[in-house]
C-alpha cells in the first residue's frame, strides 16, 4: 500500500512539472504571436494589392513582350515550396502541412513525381525532416530561415525559385503553407506562385487599359519580381503567426488535460490512502482485542 501512495505521489508531482512547462510555453507563444500577427496583418492588405496589379497586368498585357515569369508551358518539372515551423509541440500544424504536400503531389503533379522531376524545397525544419526521410526530393538550402526571420532572406529563396523558373529548371512552382485567421485557426492552402496567376476574365468584361510610366518593358521587368518576393515573404510570415497560435492553443489544451490528470491522480491517491488507514486501524483493534483476549 505505501509503494502504491508513492507512485501515485510521484506521477502527481510530474504531472504538476509538465504542466508548469506548457503554462510556460503557452505565455511565451502568445507574445511571440502578438508579434507576428501585428506583422501579417499590416503586411496582408498591401501584398494582396500588389498581387492583384500583377496579375491584372499579366492578364491584360498582350503583343510581343516577353513575360516569362507568366509563361504558362506543360509542365514537366515541378517545384513545391513547403513552408513549416523549425520547432514541434504546436498540434497538428505541421502534420497538416506535410499531409497537403504530399497530397498535391499525389493528386496534381502524380506522373512528374514518378519520373523524379518533382522537387521539395523546404522552409522550416520540421518539413524537411519529415519528407526527406519520407523519400522525396528534398533542398535544405532555405530551411533555416526562420532563425534569422527577414525579407532579405525571404527575397533570396524567391529569387532563386524565379531564376530556376525563367531557366526552365521547373514548369511549376507552388507555395504550401498556413494562413493565419486567428489563434484557434489556420487555414492550409496550396498557392500558385509560378507562373504568375492571370485574373480569369468575366464574360463582357473590357480590358483594362494601362498607361505605363516608364516604359512597359523596364516597368514589368522592375515590378515583377519585387511584386513575387513580396508574396513569399506574405506566405512566409502568415505561417510564422500561424505556428505561434497553433502552439499556443496546443499548450492550452495540455494544461487543461494535466489538470483534469490531476484530479483523477488525486482521487486516486486519497482512495489509496483511507484504504492504507482503514488497514491501520484495523490491525489495532484486531490486535487490541487480541491482548484483551
Amino acid at each position: 500500500m505505501a509503494g502504491q501512495l508513492k507512485e501515485v505521489r510521484n506521477r502527481i508531482k510530474s504531472v504538476q512539472s509538465t504542466q508548469q512547462i506548457t503554462k510556460a510555453m503557452k505565455m511565451v507563444s502568445a507574445a511571440k504571436l502578438r508579434r507576428a500577427q501585428d506583422a501579417i496583418l499590416q503586411m496582408r492588405p498591401y501584398a494582396k494589392k500588389l498581387q492583384e496589379m500583377l496579375s491584372n497586368i499579366v492578364s491584360n498585357v498582350e503583343g510581343d513582350l516577353s513575360l516569362k515569369l507568366a509563361e504558362e508551358r506543360p509542365v514537366g518539372k515541378a517545384l513545391l515550396i513547403v513552408i513549416t515551423s523549425d520547432r514541434g509541440l504546436c498540434g497538428a500544424y505541421n502534420s497538416n502541412l506535410i499531409k497537403l504536400a504530399k497530397q498535391t503531389i499525389a493528386e496534381k503533379y502524380k506522373v512528374q513525381y514518378k519520373k523524379g522531376n518533382v522537387a521539395i524545397w523546404n522552409i522550416g525544419k520540421k518539413g524537411f525532416e519529415s519528407l526527406t526521410k519520407a523519400g522525396y526530393k528534398t533542398n535544405d538550402s532555405f530551411k533555416d530561415i526562420f532563425l534569422h526571420l527577414s525579407f532579405e532572406n525571404v527575397q533570396s529563396a524567391a529569387k532563386a525559385s524565379m531564376v530556376a523558373f525563367e531557366n526552365k529548371e521547373f514548369d511549376a512552382v507552388e507555395i504550401i503553407f498556413s494562413e493565419f485567421k486567428n489563434a484557434a485557426t489556420q487555414r492550409f492552402i496550396c498557392e500558385q506562385f509560378l507562373p504568375v496567376p492571370k485574373v480569369p476574365k468575366k464574360q463582357g468584361q473590357k480590358k483594362a487599359d494601362f498607361i505605363f510610366e516608364p516604359d512597359k518593358e523596364q516597368l514589368i521587368a522592375e515590378l515583377m519580381p519585387k511584386i513575387l518576393n513580396t508574396q513569399l515573404y506574405k506566405a512566409v510570415l502568415d505561417a510564422n503567426a500561424s505556428e505561434h497560435g497553433a502552439r499556443m492553443t496546443a499548450m492550452d489544451k495540455a494544461s487543461e488535460n494535466a489538470n483534469e490528470l490531476l484530479k483523477t491522480l488525486r482521487i486516486s491517491y486519497n482512495r489509496a490512502r483511507q484504504a492504507a488507514i482503514t488497514t491501520e486501524l484495523t490491525e489495532i483493534v484486531s490486535g487490541a482485542a487480541a491482548l484483551k483476549g
